[in-house]
This record gives structure tokens, sequence and C-alpha cells, in this order.
């Protein structure tokens, strides 16, 4: 018995647009249809008819789908666009595609790495620092830095989705950085749940992180770092930058000012 094609089994083109973009997501993130099944809940074989139509995709693999590959639900179906992100010196996208782009300045992505390796180096052996603890400790790094210096430090993109800020630069960068040799990716597991792990392979350089921007990144770690993914995620759910942000926009940056406590860095008077 042979397989029927997607179009011979009537699927709808809502659902063969979901396949497009499922398929098309998991491999710009790197993983195995086997390491995405495992992360959702179903079987690889399972997993490989959702990529091309052939088993519609339940509510609930929607939303476990939409966590693991740190996408809105709306970029799946197709109703709403994910950024793409344009490093310094990359080739042009192709014209014509409907997709947000966030330009990348070299000066910034040299930031993103070293601030990167430093935080490997500091805490990315802990058991519980995987690649979501790591958004999270990237965001209150950005947006703390912002508050209380109203300067940027990275600088990153952050957007709102369901499961708290995801820098929409990481993929890209993090790719260049393995291509590179400044760090590894490691796929583990971490209380039986499925864990990605970055360990890095040089030290960082540390002259591109002014001593004032050190003493904040030491501090966020100091505070977050031991939380769980869970944990961090939740804790960050309580922000106003978050909270005040649509799901799968830029989260913005003046929306700092806002903070109440104990999220607040700064002690605002009248005059501010």
């Amino acid at each position: 018995m042979t397989r029927r094609t997607a179009k011979e089994a009537g699927v709808s083109d809502t659902q063969k647009e979901l396949a497009r973009r499922l398929k098309d997501l998991r491999e710009e993130k790197d993983m195995s249809q086997t390491a995405l099944a495992l992360k959702i809940g179903v079987s690889r074989s399972a997993l490989s008819q959702m990529e091309t139509g052939e088993r519609k995709v339940t509510t609930d693999e929607l939303v476990r789908l939409s966590r693991e590959l740190n996408v809105p639900p709306g970029v799946l179906l197709g109703t709403e666009t994910e950024p793409e992100v344009c490093l310094a010196h990359d080739a042009k996208p192709e014209a014509g595609q409907p997709l947000v782009r966030i330009s990348v300045p070299q000066r910034n992505v040299a930031k993103f790495k070293e601030v990167l390796l430093y935080i490997l180096s500091r805490v990315g052996s802990l058991p519980n620092v995987g690649e979501t603890v790591i958004y999270k400790l990237l965001y209150f790094i950005d947006f703390d830095y912002y508050e209380k210096h109203e300067e940027q430090l990275i600088g990153a993109t952050y957007i709102r989705n369901k499961f708290g800020p995801t820098p929409v630069e990481f993929v890209r960068i993090v790719r260049k950085m393995e291509q590179a040799g400044d760090l590894v990716r490691v796929e583990s597991k971490h209380f039986q749940y499925p864990q990605r792990k970055y360990l890095p392979l040089r030290e960082p350089d540390l002259s591109v992180i002014t001593g004032q921007e050190k003493a904040l990144i030491d501090d966020v770690l100091g505070r977050l770092a031991e939380m769980s993914a869970a944990k961090i995620s939740e804790w960050s759910h309580g922000d106003v930058p978050w909270l005040g942000t649509a799901e799968g926009k830029p989260i913005p940056y003046e929306s700092v000012f806002y903070r109440t406590a104990p999220y607040s860095q700064r002690v605002y008077g009248e005059d501010d």
C-alpha cells in the first residue's frame, strides 16, 4: 500500500501550510524529528506525518509545538509572520518575502557573542541552564540594563510568546558561533525532560564588556540563574514589558520605565 500525498488525501490549504511551516521551523532550529517528537510527546512517525500534511495537528499538539519552536501558534498556522533576522554582512534575503526583517549591526552581534560566552562560562554548566533559561537571562540583562542606564547593552529584539520573551537573533548568531568553534550545542535531559544546552569552547573577550555591564550581568545571574526553566518563565510573565506586549510582537524597551516592584531596577522620584 502506497502513501497518499497531501493533495490526494484531500488536505486543506491551512493544513498544508502548517505542515510546511512546521518542517521549515524545525530544520531552521536544527532539531531532528526524533528530538522534537520526544519534546511534544508523539512518535517520530507521527511528527513525520504532520510535516507531510498526512496527519492533522491537534490543538494541544499545536500549543506544545509553539512552545518548543519558540513561535506563536499563529506563525505555525500562517496567520502571523515570524521576523527574519539579517546579521551584518549576511546576504540580503530574497525579495518578496512577507517577513518582518530585523537587521543586526556587527557591533551588536559581537557584543551578543561575548555576553553569551560570559554567561555560559559562569552558569552554563548548571543542570537547569538550558536554552529556555538562557533566553530569559538575556532578556533580563538587556531590559534591566536599559532601565538602569537608559542605553542598550546587547540590544537584542525580544518577541513575546506564551512562554516568555524570546531573543529572535539567538538562533542565527549561535549557529554562526557553532560553525566558528566558539561553543557546542548538547542535547540532554533534565528531570527526564529534553534539554538543549550550550557549552563554551573559548573564553569570552571581556574587552567588549564594560565594568558597568559586567556588574549588571553578574547581578542578574546571581538572582536568576538557579531558577528552573518553568520558574524563570513564570517570573518573566510578571514583568510589565511582557505583560504590555501583544502575543508575537517585539517587546519595546521603553516599557521598562513602567515596571513595578519587584522587577524595577530603579527608585523613581517625582522628577523621573
